[in-house]
């Protein structure tokens, strides 16, 4: 899940873009990008993840997108965030995932302004801040509640292509169930977050080099008409121009 999803922008945009795993939280991603001037950013594609995102004098939060967000102009500088796997990133923020649906968010609207305004100084002030940024998303999941276990195992089913009701079943939950255990966890329904994986599968297929007919085979859609259809309403852009992008 850890594409180039930087939340400035796009990886079309001027500028270095770097990522790592997390040494200190499991699944997540920490990712830093130098902008230059560019006027408008790229497209940023849903996968199912949130991030927390500084750049000098701001934290932000990137909440989990049902489409394609396209910012503004991107001011040059830099920016560092710790991209959390699907899921996992409501425990560490202390809000539903629901609530940030694609949406940014000053982090002063979640925390507390003083808060927000000492970490924002801490990050900052250090000589690393992409490692400053990830301690502290760190210990802010070091003492709240830890992701829900069951959250992994509906991620894992419907990245493996699952539908909703095979992965209800699997997980021992009713449709119905699922559903309101999603909403907080990953900001949508089962459907959708199915349909955001599978985008996420096809287009690492098709990045990799198959072509459009055996990456829709591959990833789990009906037909090639169905994976033109799924990528063309959540990114806004046809298969083909997404990989001249890329």
């Amino acid at each position: 899940m850890a594409g180039q999803r930087e939340r400035a922008g796009g990886p079309g945009d001027a500028g270095k873009y770097a990522e790592r795993p997390s040494a200190l939280l499991p699944g997540a991603v920490v990712w830093t990008k130098t902008t230059a001037p560019s006027g408008a950013g790229s497209p940023v594609l849903p996968d199912g993840c949130m991030d927390l995102l500084w750049t000098e004098g701001r934290l932000f939060v990137a909440g989990p997108d049902t489409r394609a967000y396209t910012p503004g102009t991107v001011p040059q500088g830099r920016y560092v965030g710790v991209r959390f796997a699907p899921g996992t990133a409501p425990a560490v923020l202390g809000v539903p995932a629901h609530e940030l649906r694609d949406r940014r968010v000053e982090l002063a609207d979640l925390w507390s302004a003083a808060e927000a305004r000492r970490l924002t100084a801490r990050v900052d002030a250090a000589a690393d801040p992409t490692a400053a940024l990830e301690r502290v998303a760190y210990e802010r999941a070091g003492r709240d509640a830890a992701p829900d276990p069951l959250l992994a195992r509906v991620v894992a089913s419907q990245a493996a292509g699952r539908g909703g009701a095979e992965t209800a079943a699997a997980v021992g939950l009713g449709a119905r169930q699922l559903h309101r255990r999603s909403l907080p966890a990953f900001g949508y329904g089962p459907k959708t977050l199915a349909r955001v994986l599978r985008l996420q599968r096809a287009l690492a297929l098709a990045r990799g080099g198959l072509s459009p007919a055996a990456t829709a085979a591959v990833a789990g859609f009906a037909d090639q008409a169905h994976l033109a259809r799924d990528v063309k309403e959540l990114t806004g852009k046809p298969l083909g121009a997404l990989l001249r992008g890329a």
